[in-house]
């Protein structure tokens, strides 16, 4: 079995569907160190049959300890495998993880606590980052400079396959924060830049709302991808539309955006 030819075979099948390449790098990796696994036992990948795939997870499951969520992404890794190289649809539904109640209250912020969060954030980079997480843009490292719009009162948020796009409200006060921390630090495309006009890493956004939030004293876990969720749940309570809710966000369904009234 050659397992490079499957792999190029497969990232090519993803290439042609416009999947992302973060998406294809996931699928990517988990599919080779199945492969890895696999290969010395049988000729061609096609021999592969349900019951292999069914100890090779519960072998990762026994040794590595891995979430629900990477569970998910190998399964899903090898049903595409399966259905775009080897045109063979499997059904391994019976070995997704069940989905555990996910109760967002545990770890929401409040409005005085988002409040405090940023009062606490002097830096005006991080500042605006942390708004701009508030503002649910988990695709703040991707935002530009030229996504802001003045004159329209609004930040033009680009999906990652580039394809969709969404706007969100941009108010007076963060407009004129936005205007302070371009003039102190000139960012040239990214509006979050680092050392040597270098594009902001997640990792390195992570580390930011981490830091601000033990310096405010908010005794939570508290993530960019909450402080999304907190801006969502915050809406809701003041009333807003569930549907303008949903465009805000980007949501195709509905249903998505119905955890929030929960």
């Amino acid at each position: 079995m050659n397992i490079q030819n499957y792999l190029q075979c497969f990232i090519s099948h993803l290439q042609i569907k416009r999947y992302s390449p973060t998406s294809i790098k996931n699928y990517q990796s988990n599919l080779l160190l199945f492969l890895t696994v696999e290969a010395h036992k049988y000729s061609t990948a096609t021999e592969i049959e349900i019951a292999a795939i069914e100890k090779y997870f519960h072998l990762k499951i026994k040794k590595d300890s891995m979430s629900d969520s990477h569970h998910r992404i190998i399964l899903a890794s090898i049903t595409k495998f399966y259905e775009l190289v080897l045109e063979k649809n499997i059904n391994l539904k019976h070995l997704y993880p069940q989905r555990k109640d996910y109760k967002l209250t545990n770890y929401l912020l409040s409005t005085a606590e988002i409040k405090k969060l940023i009062e606490v954030t002097y830096n005006l980079k991080h500042k605006s980052i942390i708004i701009l997480l508030y503002l649910c843009l988990s695709e703040v490292v991707n935002l530009k400079i030229t996504d802001i719009d003045s004159k329209a009162m609004t930040i033009y948020i680009r999906q990652v396959n580039a394809k969709k796009y969404r706007q969100v409200m941009l108010s007076k006060n963060f407009l004129l924060i936005l205007r302070h921390y371009y003039l102190k630090f000139k960012p040239t495309i990214f509006l979050s830049e680092g050392q040597n006009g270098l594009q902001y890493s997640a990792k390195s956004i992570r580390q930011i709302v981490k830091q601000n939030a033990a310096k405010s004293g908010i005794n939570k876990s508290v993530s960019p991808h909450i402080l999304g969720h907190c801006y969502a749940t915050h809406l809701i309570e003041v009333g807003t539309k569930i549907h303008y809710i949903q465009e805000l966000l980007g949501h195709s369904h509905l249903n998505t955006t119905k955890i929030y009234t929960q």
